[in-house]
């Protein structure tokens, strides 16, 4: 007998061999790591660099049907896309089936090759107008929001959700059965049950319930911020591909990292510093370009906060750089940080963290 102790990635593939790529309704995915679809921070210039990294699927922000249905111009906004991301899917969220089915043949129209639909998100203003993971307490009306979707498109339909709503009421593996039967194409779940939002942990081994529950690919999400994570996540759910969400807050090389470790079982190192800089900066033009320069110094703030998590004197930088007006100023203001940071032995700990 041997007394080799089998690697993580070695043990994945007693369930599914992750170098084989993943079909979706005749589409084959860019790889078995997905990008989670999130407000504010997934809009079309993240998820280009997110893609500039690696082979990653990427789903837009949840996008609300009506909105979509009244071409309001944030939601227009949302649902725009770019070659660099194809093959690119397009988040919708609500609670009647005849403003989804609408919602869907528009974006359909405008070039997406999947619909996903939105069972998950756990926002009071989300699912106080029974949408999101409200629908999880409603399978009648989740089966007819499904069946609408699926019927109006001719592009595979996924669909993510949660556990449940609560801890007493984990139906995910029911749903799964009902979105199976309706023509949804993939699952998508988050470990959480709706009351938990984002507190507790994720359970990925319930996920393998849902699993257990249709023949259709499922996606482990929640929690998942490393390559153990990642590992760890398939092997308690027995799931065909993992969905990256909050972990790649300033880390979009993140989910190309995690697909190549799946892939090959090499743990790349993270870009070099003035790497991440540049990824940061081009991200930051892109915002420009979409929103124009007021929008798009307000929505980066947040995104220099988290690229620069941990380096030296962050707490410094973000005071100054966050209050900034110009944007020629903001941009002289990162590549100063940077710059500074290459002479730092601390910022190598960062990164190899």
């Amino acid at each position: 007998m041997s007394g080799k102790i089998p690697t993580m990635s070695e043990q994945l593939q007693t369930h599914n061999d992750m170098s084989l790529p993943l079909t979706v309704g005749g589409i084959e995915l860019p790889g078995r790591v997905l990008l989670a679809p999130m407000s504010g921070v997934t809009d079309m210039p993240f998820r280009r660099i997110v893609k500039k990294h690696g082979e990653v699927m990427v789903i837009s922000e949840m996008i609300a049907s009506q909105a979509m249905v009244r071409q309001v111009r944030k939601a227009m906004l949302k649902a725009r896309k770019h070659p660099d991301e194809e093959p690119v899917a397009v988040q919708l969220a609500g609670c009647c089936p005849a403003a989804m089915a609408e919602a869907a043949r528009l974006n359909a129209d405008l070039g997406a090759k999947i619909i996903d639909i939105n069972m998950g998100c756990p926002a009071k203003k989300v699912v106080g107008g029974y949408a999101g993971s409200a629908l999880m307490q409603n399978e009648k009306l989740a089966r007819s929001i499904i069946e609408a979707t699926v019927k109006a498109v001719n592009i595979p339909v996924t669909l993510k959700m949660r556990t449940g709503w609560d801890i007493t009421n984990r139906n995910a593996p029911m749903l799964a059965r009902i979105a199976e039967e309706s023509g949804i194409q993939m699952i998508t779940v988050h470990g959480r049950t709706r009351n938990q939002f984002y507190t507790g942990v994720s359970d990925w081994k319930f996920i393998a319930e849902v699993k257990n529950a249709t023949t259709l690919p499922v996606i482990v999400n929640g929690d998942i911020k490393n390559f153990d994570d990642a590992a760890q996540a398939l092997s308690d759910s027995h799931a065909d591909g993992v969905m990256i969400g909050r972990g790649c807050y300033g880390k979009p090389w993140l989910p190309a990292d995690i697909n190549h470790f799946l892939k090959t079982g090499e743990r790349r190192a993270p870009p070099p510093l003035l790497s991440q800089k540049e990824s940061l900066l081009q991200q930051i033009e892109m915002m420009h370009d979409l929103y124009g320069t007021e929008v798009a110094l307000k929505m980066a703030r947040k995104h220099i906060s988290w690229y620069c998590k941990g380096l030296p004197d962050a707490a410094a930088f973000r005071a100054t750089v966050n209050v900034e007006g110009d944007p020629a100023q903001v941009v002289n203001k990162i590549n100063v940080f940077y710059d500074r940071c290459q002479d730092f032995p601390e910022a190598q700990d960062v990164l190899n963290a």
